[in-house]
């Protein structure tokens, strides 16, 4: 049964609100008392993949949600989709477009720092349909 569940929606039109679903999240997070070393895995991992929600995938939504025993976090999107996921997961490896990384973004290290701040990480995409991630944090 779930204790909270929340879903947030990713604008990738509205740069003032960039990484709002994380930092709202983080702030849930600490009210409920979460222990401070998994509330910081947590909002590094939501935070990376809101990103890459944003500048890969032309927003998308978040889906929220603690159980007794994790956090389960879903990302959605209806962007290009990870034409190859392995490639995709190596450092330094991105597809952002050089406006993108005059922001400051698109190093290539999104979803390297989601992999080693979660318990699980799935990825499900389609080249022209869009992608999918499923992160999981046990608490």
């Amino acid at each position: 049964m779930a204790l909270f569940t929340k879903k947030y929606i990713i604008d990738a039109d509205n740069s003032l609100s960039y990484g709002q679903a994380s930092s709202n999240f983080k702030k849930v997070l600490k009210l409920l008392g979460i222990a401070p070393p998994i509330i910081k895995r947590t909002a590094i991992a939501m935070y990376e993949a809101e990103i890459n929600t944003i500048i890969h995938g032309g927003g998308g939504t978040a889906q929220v949600v603690i159980e007794d025993d994790h956090i389960k976090i879903m990302f959605e999107d209806h962007g290009p989709g990870i034409a190859d996921i392995e490639q995709a997961m190596q450092v330094g490896y991105s597809t952002a477009s050089h406006k993108v990384r005059e922001m400051g973004f698109g190093a290539g290290l999104g979803l390297p720092n989601i992999q080693k701040n979660v318990s699980e990480l799935k990825i499900d995409s389609t080249p022209g349909k869009g992608t999918k991630v499923t992160i999981r944090i046990a608490l």
